[in-house]
């Protein structure tokens, strides 16, 4: 039996990227989407890929819960447009917008290439600007909504990811102005910034596992609690974010990262296991 509290019963939630890449562990989206409807909400489940998206929708399902699926390329306002006409039709409005979607590769301003930046800004905040582009108007029409955009500590901190770490940054920036210009429609807007989770797309190159990939390895020793976060961390931190047990908290990133943006990276290197005391 899945424990439920009800943070979000009776309420619409729509989640952008809410399939999953294939391999061990719980995406973000998918653990957003399935705690969503635990909490009580109809849910959109919003992604490009038809199969992984009906994989949540399934999850939702088998639970009990409320979800329907929608399939589209977010980078293109029409088919952001669709997403939200289609939520409204099968659940009649729009409480809640959880934007997920992103891309990522490795390189610095010198080897990336424009085209490569351009993706990456197109997917992980283009998509963000149009459903909320599309999504505010039905909210605002009633008073009320909360949008939660998913992040990144890679805005605020150096790893050689120059255009993942420009559009999470974008994000941020994005969640205060919008924070500001439509906190008077009832409208909160915030953001999470996840740290180094273990998710599927960890290990969705052949022969990583989590015992073996280095990036998961990294990510239980680099934050203060030396413990793996994972999708199902940012999910609880989403969920109360759209829920009304946050009502009075707008414009705000929450740091979802075992603590990692409280300390330097030299204190958090891996082989770092004590502070020496310092001599008087």
């Amino acid at each position: 039996m899945v424990e439920r509290h009800g943070r979000v019963d009776g309420k619409v939630a729509i989640v952008t990227g809410a399939g999953s890449t294939p391999g061990p562990g719980m995406a973000t989206g998918r653990a957003t989407a399935i705690v969503l409807a635990r909490e009580g909400a109809h849910v959109l489940v919003a992604d490009i890929r038809p199969d992984r998206a009906e994989e949540t929708r399934q999850i939702i399902q088998d639970e009990g819960g409320s979800a329907a699926v929608f399939i589209g390329d977010l980078t293109i306002s029409a088919d952001c447009e669709a997403m939200v006409r289609a939520t409204v039709s099968e659940f009649g409005t729009v409480d809640i917008l959880v934007n997920n979607i992103a891309a990522a590769m490795a390189g610095n301003v010198v080897d990336t290439s424009s085209n490569d930046f351009d993706r990456i800004l197109n997917v992980s905040l283009r998509t963000t600007f149009l459903a909320c582009k599309c999504a505010v108007p039905v909210m605002a029409a009633k008073g009320s909504g909360a949008i939660v955009n998913i992040g990144s500590i890679a805005a605020f901190r150096g790893g050689n990811y120059i255009g993942y770490a420009t559009a999470k940054g974008g994000m941020h920036a994005l969640t205060i102005d919008m924070a500001y210009s439509h906190g008077r429609q009832g409208i909160r807007v915030n953001a999470i910034a996840p740290g180094h989770l273990t998710t599927p797309m960890l290990f969705s190159n052949e022969g990583q596992t989590p015992e073996t990939d280095f990036r998961q390895q990294l990510a239980r020793a680099s934050g203060l609690l030396g413990t793996e976060g994972t999708g199902w961390d940012v999910a609880w931190a989403a969920t109360f974010l759209a829920s009304e047990e946050a009502r009075w908290i707008t414009g705000v990133t929450l740091p979802v990262d075992a603590g990692v943006m409280a300390v330097t990276p030299l204190m958090m290197a891996p082989h770092v296991r004590t502070i020496p005391a310092l001599d008087p």
